[in-house]
């Protein structure tokens, strides 16, 4: 890292964003000065949001945590006192050996989250092979998009039909459950290109966010009815006699079965499970049979229900129907992730052979934590995540980490609602000041983030510390001791083409760089990376799993059950704040600031029959839990939906809860997902708003 009075510093952002942008660091007299995106990159092209143009300030905020902590109060309390790094890894070494020695391995649980998205400080990379050494329980990722990457493989075999900058050659967009302008502004640049040349933007979301108010036209669809949305325009495709006959007949399979699915949803039949109405539905089907070509963006909410996987199954049979994925610029993306492919082996294992451990599903953290007794968790360290705040039946979860007989190691930035029930804290460097190494979800580019400036007070890389916390518990397997460098060339180091000439020592002159893939992208012109290299209308891997073979539409839990309904009638949903990412930023003055206390938007039918008005004080509540928040009266949602933003802090926003308090931990229908947009609550008010 080099002290020069003023120079420029590659990088990237670390955050859950499809756009992982690239970035530059002005750095003066070992000072972060300034940060801006990288000009030359062509899907960042210079701009940063709203949420990072202020992440220099962020890293210097006063309540970053800054040295080593034991607790010394109640757990919950957030009472600690400063230690040094020598004590705070010595107990945790000590507390880790004694938890193995009487349990086994497996009642450790390192639990980490999307907080941080690096190959080597965050979830996709740290911490593995220390685990792996421990003999650790694995720790399963499934608080975001695992249900939709379930449900697309097994149509497609990948998530994505098409690359996101190919959208400007579209001429009829459809962006499903997904509002770019607050969570993937970038992506707008080729969505405008494409309306510049008459493409029409359609955006199909229970609320009218910033990206549907934009749009040429908003369907507002009850959450948890998209598949069934999907197989009502195919109805309308297959009625016109306008399939791509060729196209099914050569590079599909089980088109006969899947077409008498599709006959099953007449648009009068969906229009009552959607809401949608029959004219708005045939009018976008007939679009989408004689528009090519036609694209559609679907994101991570529109999956967080019961049928998630399936919604992203069918959803993803679309373009196939139509013919779209032989045209540039038609298709499906889902996310772009897959196409990353690293040696994750490498990276994860080192020299080390392959876990055998049982896996721990994240969304599953509370339940785990009270009722795992085979073995019982014992220790926790938890990094890159808040699930205090983030995770699903939030009480629960609180008594779990509650637990006096639970060893809690919390590795964090600030003092969160998590941070709080540790016994160790360990506090970590920002990605100003340290290396990583990334890829992104919503675009093509491998990026690579120097650091910066030297970290502030006694701050460590998730990497430095997991290998002192090595050292500390006497573990000799060397590649627990590999550099940065060694583990991002061990990620590098994949056979595969799209990595062909990517090689550390380009990206970090670089920056970034392209993946190795054709230009113009076409995903599947050598065919599908499915079990019969065709698109699978009949999945009979989705059969072995016990799922219907053929995409359909699973209705969301909440909705099926009468009872529950009637109890708790309104359907809420929570997307990202435009200001806070997931919890990161909720802390910031700025932010919370911009952001505004918690509120419920209701639709002005809603509020009236429960006697509610503007800025009421309300509660928002079910079996599960409850919430306050502040009252929005607007047609934004329709009747018997409500929606929020996620993000705040608990124990910030007075009742100590959020939103979360009232999500279920229960799975969706692929890949144990998270459900929390399959949540039924009900709503009153507590107080009138305050007369100013």
């Amino acid at each position: 890292m080099t002290t020069d009075a003023r120079h420029t510093v590659h990088g990237a952002c670390p955050l859950d964003c499809p756009d992982t942008c690239s970035w530059q660091v002005t750095v003066e007299n070992g000072q972060a000065v300034a940060l801006h995106g990288t000009r030359d990159h062509p899907f960042t092209r210079g701009n940063l949001c709203v949420k990072l143009n202020r992440y220099l300030e962020h890293t210097r905020a006063p309540d970053r945590l800054l040295y080593p902590l034991r607790r010394v109060g109640k757990k919950g309390a957030g009472a600690f006192q400063r230690i040094g790094w020598d004590e705070a890894l010595g107990e945790i070494a000590s507390r880790f050996k004694d938890v193995a020695a009487t349990h086994g391995g497996e009642a450790i649980w390192p639990f980490f989250g999307t907080g941080h998205m690096g190959h080597l400080q965050g979830m996709l990379g740290s911490g593995f092979r220390l685990w792996n050494a421990l003999g650790a329980s694995q720790h399963r990722m499934t608080i975001c998009g695992i249900a939709g990457i379930a449900g697309a493989n097994l149509t497609l075999g990948q998530t994505t039909g098409m690359d996101p900058e190919d959208l400007r050659f579209a001429k009829l967009i459809i962006l499903w459950g997904f509002n770019p302008l607050t969570s993937s502004n970038h992506v707008w640049r080729f969505i405008s290109e494409a309306r510049k040349g008459g493409a029409r933007l359609v955006v199909i979301d229970p609320i009218r966010t910033r990206s549907a108010a934009q749009a040429d036209e908003h369907i507002a669809i009850l959450p948890g009815t998209d598949a069934a949305l999907a197989l009502g325009l195919l109805n309308v495709v297959v009625g016109m006699g306008a399939e791509d006959a060729d196209f099914l007949a050569r590079h599909t399979s089980g088109w006969d079965e899947y077409r008498r699915r599709i006959l099953d949803y007449p648009p009068e039949r969906v229009a009552a499970i959607t809401r949608v109405p029959v004219a708005t539905i045939v009018a976008l089907g007939r679009r989408l049979a004689t528009t090519r070509p036609t694209a559609i963006r679907a994101s991570q909410g529109m999956q967080r229900h019961a049928g998630g996987g399936m919604a992203l199954r069918t959803i993803s049979t679309i373009p196939a129907v139509t013919g779209d994925t032989r045209h540039l610029g038609g298709g499906v993306i889902y996310t772009t992730g897959q196409l990353f492919t690293g040696s994750v082996a490498g990276l994860h294992q080192g020299d080390l052979p392959p876990p055998t451990t049982r896996i721990l599903t994240m969304t599953r953290l509370g339940e785990n934590l009270l009722a795992l007794d085979d073995p019982p968790v014992k220790a926790l360290l938890i990094y890159g995540a808040n699930p205090a705040a983030s995770s699903p039946q939030q009480e629960t979860v609180r008594r779990g980490l509650a637990r006096e007989d639970l060893f809690t190691v919390v590795i964090e930035n600030f003092p969160t609602d998590t941070v709080d029930y540790a016994d160790i804290v360990l506090p970590s460097t920002m990605q100003t000041e340290h290396a990583d190494l990334h890829n992104a979800y919503g675009h093509l580019y491998l990026l690579w983030n120097q650091p910066a400036v030297a970290p502030p007070g006694e701050c460590l890389p998730h990497t430095e510390i997991f290998r002192r916390l090595a050292r500390a518990l006497g573990l000799n397997e060397p590649c627990l001791y590999d550099s940065d460098d060694d583990l991002a060339r061990s990620f590098l180091a994949s056979p595969h083409p799209a990595l062909a000439g990517i090689t550390l020592e380009a990206l970090k002159e670089r920056g970034w760089m392209r993946l190795n893939l054709p230009t113009p992208y076409v995903p599947f012109a050598d065919g599908f990376p499915t079990p019969s290299g065709k698109l699978e209308f009949h999945s009979e891997k989705a059969a072995a799993l016990g799922l219907d073979p053929v995409p359909g539409y699973t209705p969301p839990a909440e909705v099926t059950d009468a009872g529950l309904a009637l109890r708790y009638p309104l359907a809420l949903v929570a997307p990202a704040s435009h200001y806070f990412l997931n919890t990161i930023f909720a802390n910031m003055p700025e932010m919370q600031s911009r952001a505004g206390p918690p509120r419920i938007t209701l639709n002005p039918e809603d509020a009236r029959a429960r006697g509610i008005t503007q800025g009421d004080v309300i509660r928002i509540f079910n079996d599960r839990g409850a919430f306050e928040a502040t009252a929005e009266i607007g047609d934004i949602v329709q009747p018997g939906v409500v929606a929020g933003t996620k993000g705040y802090w608990p124990k910030l926003v007075g009742e100590r809860s959020n939103l979360n308090a009232t999500v279920a931990e229960r799975d969706s229908d692929m890949g144990g997902g998270a459900v929390f947009h399959d949540n039924r609550v009900e709503v009153e008010r507590l107080r009138r708003a305050a007369v100013t």
